[in-house]
């Protein structure tokens, strides 16, 4: 497995997982517009030319906010999710000093992980995701 950024190649496969994971995903136009984005930083895991799981952030003046994490079922509970997000902190650390996300606050197993890795929450978004209603979680790391 390698993590690697995203590229144009990947974007297809990452807009399925974005369909199998998500009840508004992502398409390939909103997901290859982000390659054009100077803010933006994606990464993708691969296992071969397969793409296990994708992660990606905007930055801004010092502050970054991850926006989409996902696993393909078939690497799940292998450590993907968590060496994406190890990858991406190393990669924002030296021109920014935190990373914020968003979470389902359901979504224990997450919560879990970006607790272990040092995110604590920050505020709560009433009714943040609509499909099914559900209020997010926001989670800051400092470094």
């Amino acid at each position: 497995m390698k993590i690697v950024p995203m590229e144009r190649a990947h974007v297809a496969q990452i807009a399925q997982l974005e369909r199998e994971n998500f009840s508004a995903p992502w398409d390939e136009a909103s997901l290859l517009h982000e390659l054009e984005n100077p803010l933006s930083l994606w990464l993708t895991a691969l296992d071969g030319d397969t793409v296990a799981g994708y992660i990606g952030s905007q930055s801004v003046l010092g502050e970054s906010d991850m926006m989409n994490l996902a696993v393909a079922p078939a690497y799940r509970r292998q450590g993907v999710g968590r060496a994406l997000v190890e990858r991406l902190l190393w990669e924002l650390a030296e021109d920014n000093h935190c990373l914020t996300l968003e979470v389902r606050a359901s979504n224990e197993a997450a919560i879990a992980l970006y607790e272990e890795l040092g995110f604590r929450q920050a505020g709560r978004r009433p009714r943040y995701y609509q499909h099914p209603p559900e209020d997010a979680l926001i989670l800051r790391k400092d470094w």
